[in-house]
């Protein structure tokens, strides 16, 4: 089993920067791809960014492209997601999640974080 926490989460101002953590343990990531989701108010999840389990290959939703950075620390089991310029419409609950596996990772992810809140004020 892998567990995820996230951290990192606030509020910030429209144009400000955050970077979101997701701790794994359990068992090492290493080879497991994973992705970060959110969830706004009275809207379903979505994508955001998913990344290898090397690092090499990352992917982005158009809304976020440019201005999210993902990465990941393997020796620390760590991920991250750095939000730069952030907009009143990215707030909301950020989550990470893991899939075995040596692909991008769109959907279906097997374990996920408990969540923490991002808010972006105008």
């Amino acid at each position: 089993q892998v567990q995820l926490v996230e951290s990192g989460g606030g509020l910030v101002q429209a144009g400000g920067s955050l970077r979101l953590s997701c701790a794994a343990s359990g068992r090492t990531v290493s080879n497991y791809a994973m992705g970060w989701f959110r969830q706004a108010p009275g809207k379903e999840r979505e994508f955001v960014a998913a990344i290898i389990w090397s690092g090499g290959t990352t992917r982005y939703a158009d809304s976020v492209k440019g201005r999210f950075t993902i990465s990941r620390d393997n020796p620390k089991n760590t991920m991250y997601l750095q939000m730069n310029s952030l907009k009143p419409e990215d707030t909301a609950v950020y989550y990470c999640a893991a899939k075995g596996g040596y692909s991008i990772v769109y959907e279906n992810y097997d374990y996920w974080g408990q969540g923490t809140q991002v808010t972006v004020s105008s």
